[in-house]
């Protein structure tokens, strides 16, 4: 089963490849990962592991929830580790349940919002590793009141627009270029 979902990963990163040329570099080391390691879903894989991540955007897309990470502590996406689990789609929409309590997520737009790949520092018998993120845009059926997970310091709409009053990361700031453009588009 883990081949399957590898193949139809390495599709989605493909497409994602001729949709956006500018990211070759990060895009083409994506895919070699998860070309050459099998284990690329388990979190057990020392060197690196598959992420999935929500964009989480209100209904007319006005506003994004963020959150407050404690581990790392920035304010980022919603998401976190495959745990085995393929289906990196799946991965996003039950992190971003967990994370936040939202539920009834919808995926806006098709296939691939953005990668990543990044380090996280080492603890507590983890070496440093990469995270190789997949994230998507999802969208709540229900009620927009959230709760503020034990992984969270806090949670917060913010419009895409005041993003960079919490963070300038350069692959959140790439989220949302990305994001006013398809919303406004």
């Amino acid at each position: 089963m883990r081949a399957v979902h590898r193949k139809y990963l390495l599709g989605q990163l493909y497409e994602y490849a001729s949709r956006h040329p500018e990211e070759a570099e990060v895009t083409s080391r994506f895919i070699e990962f998860v070309e050459t390691e099998s284990e690329c879903f388990e979190r057990s894989l020392a060197i690196g592991h598959i992420t999935g991540s929500a964009w989480v955007v209100n209904a007319d897309g006005s506003e994004v929830l963020l959150t407050h990470h404690a581990k790392l502590d920035r304010w980022l996406q919603l998401g976190g580790h495959a745990d085995g689990d393929g289906n990196v789609l799946a991965v996003a929409v039950k992190e971003a349940e967990e994370e936040s309590g939202l539920l009834d997520f919808v995926q806006v737009g098709k296939g691939i919002f953005d990668i990543d790949i990044h380090p996280i520092p080492a603890r507590k018998g983890e070496p440093e590793h990469l995270h190789y993120d997949v994230r998507f845009v999802l969208r709540p059926g229900g009620s927009l009141e959230f709760t503020v997970s034990d992984e969270s310091h806090d949670l917060r709409w913010v419009s895409p627009e005041d993003v960079k009053g919490l963070t300038t990361e350069t692959s959140m700031m790439r989220m949302v270029d990305k994001w006013l453009k398809m919303r406004d588009a």
